[in-house]
C-alpha cells in the first residue's frame, strides 16, 4: 500500500505538473492548443441518485470491498475502529488529457484517471480516517483544460462534474445516520465542488448544524467575497466547529503571480470582483486564521524516500505562516520530490506537508463537536 501511495508522486503527478507548468512557460495560445479540448461540449446523461446506492460508484464508503484507498496510513497510524463522523471527500483533477482527446469530462471507465484518483485518496483522504468513515464518490470530473480556458465549454464541464458530486452527496446524506457529524473535505477541483455544496445544502439549511468543518484545500476562498455565501465562518480556534479551513502552500521565495492573475479576474460568490481581496489562509500548524508557527509545531510531514519505495512521517520539517494576501508560506521546504509548480507552488503537497497536523485537527474538531 505504501508503494502504491508513492505513485502519487511518481505516476499521477508527473503529467499534471507538465500541464500546469505550461501556464508559466508557454504562450496562452499554445497552452490552450495543447490542453483545452477543441470539440463542442456534449451534455452528459444525468446520473440518478439511485446509481450512488451502488458501492461501485464510490472509491471509498463503508463496506468497500477489494481494498479501500482512503484507509491507507503511514507507519504509526491506524484508521479509527469506531467512526465518530462521516467524511465526504471529493478528489482533485486526475483526468489530465490533451486537446486531441476531445473530452471535456472524464469517463468513469477511464482507467488511468480512476487509478490516479485512488492514489489521491491515499495521500489526502487518509488524513481523515482517524476521525470517521470516508465516503469518496467517483464522478465525471472536468478535464484539466477546462480550468485553462475562458471558453464557455470549460464552465459547462465544471458544472457537469458538480452535478455528479451533488447527486453523490444526496445519497451520502440519505445513507448516514441522521445524527452523525459531517466533515467535508477536498482538494483543488474537489474543493471547488465543495463550495457549491456549501452554498446549496448548508447555507441557511438545517444541515449546517451537523458540519464539523469544511476543508477547502488548494482552492482560493475570498474572505470578503465568498465566505458569507458559504454559510460558515472561517475556523479561528483550534476547537471551533461549523467552520471553513483553507490554505494554498508555497515555498520561499514565493511567486504566486500566476494564481493572483487568475484569481483577480474572477467574480466572488457575492457578485463582486475578487480583485485585491484576501484569500482565506488557515495555518494548519495552529488551526487558526493567519499567523505563523515554527517547524517544531509540525507534527509530521509525509515524505517519500529517494527511491519512492516507502514514505514516512517526519516531524518538525516545515514551518508555516500566512502572508498578507492569504498564501501559506513554508520557508525553505524539505525535498518531497521534483514535482513543484512554477513559483515554488506546493499545490500538489498541500495535504502531505501537514498530514499529521491535519489529521489531529479533524480529530480534535470532531471531539469538540460531540462534546457540545
Amino acid at each position: 500500500m505504501a508503494r502504491k501511495f508513492l505513485y502519487f508522486i511518481a505516476f499521477c503527478v508527473f503529467t499534471l505538473i507538465i500541464a500546469l507548468a505550461a501556464l508559466a512557460f508557454f504562450q496562452e495560445e499554445a497552452t490552450q492548443a495543447a490542453f483545452v479540448p477543441r470539440a463542442d461540449f456534449v451534455e452528459q446523461e444525468k446520473v440518478e441518485q439511485s446509481a450512488y446506492a451502488v458501492p461501485d460508484m464510490w472509491f471509498s464508503r463503508p463496506g468497500t470491498v477489494g481494498g479501500n484507498p482512503a484507509l491507507w496510513t503511514p507507519e504509526g497510524f491506524e484508521p479509527v475502529a469506531e467512526p465518530k463522523a462521516a467524511v465526504f471527500y471529493v478528489h482533485p483533477t486526475s483526468f489530465v488529457s490533451f486537446a486531441t482527446t476531445q473530452l471535456w469530462n472524464a469517463p468513469l471507465d477511464d482507467e488511468e484517471s480512476q487509478e490516479r484518483a485512488r492514489i489521491f485518496l491515499r495521500s489526502q483522504a487518509s488524513v481523515f480516517n482517524g476521525a470517521g468513515e470516508i465516503w469518496a464518490p467517483r464522478y465525471r470530473q472536468a478535464v484539466l483544460g477546462a480550468f485553462l480556458t475562458d471558453k464557455p465549454e470549460g464552465q459547462q464541464a465544471i458544472d457537469a462534474a458538480y452535478q455528479d458530486v451533488k447527486t453523490a452527496f444526496e445519497e451520502f446524506i440519505a445513507e448516514i445516520p441522521e445524527d452523525r457529524p459531517i466533515i467535508l473535505a477536498g482538494h483543488s477541483q474537489g474543493a471547488l465542488h465543495l463550495t457549491s455544496l456549501l452554498r446549496e445544502f448548508v447555507k441557511n439549511q438545517p444541515l449546517a448544524d451537523r458540519i464539523v468543518a469544511a476543508y477547502i484545500i488548494g482552492w482560493p476562498v475570498s474572505v470578503e467575497n465568498d465566505l458569507e455565501a458559504l454559510g460558515l465562518p472561517a475556523c479561528d480556534d483550534t476547537e471551533q466547529t461549523g467552520c471553513v479551513i483553507s490554505w494554498q502552500s508555497y515555498g520561499e521565495p514565493a511567486d504566486p503571480s500566476m494564481v493572483i492573475r487568475a484569481y483577480d479576474s474572477t467574480i466572488g460568490f457575492d457578485g463582486n470582483p475578487r480583485k485585491g481581496s484576501t484569500m482565506l489562509c488557515t495555518n494548519p500548524l495552529t488551526g487558526k486564521m493567519g499567523g505563523e508557527a515554527p517547524a517544531s509545531a509540525n507534527l509530521g510531514t509525509l515524505v517519500p524516500n529517494e527511491t519512492l519505495t516507502d514514505g514516512k512521517i517526519v516531524p518538525a520539517a516545515v514551518p508555516a505562516h500566512c502572508d498578507d494576501r492569504g498564501f501559506l508560506l513554508i520557508g525553505d521546504p524539505p525535498e518531497l520530490g521534483a514535482y513543484v509548480l512554477p513559483g515554488e507552488n506546493y499545490h500538489v503537497y498541500d495535504y502531505p506537508l501537514f498530514w499529521a497536523n491535519a489529521r489531529a485537527d479533524a480529530d480534535r474538531r470532531v471531539d469538540a463537536f460531540l462534546a457540545r
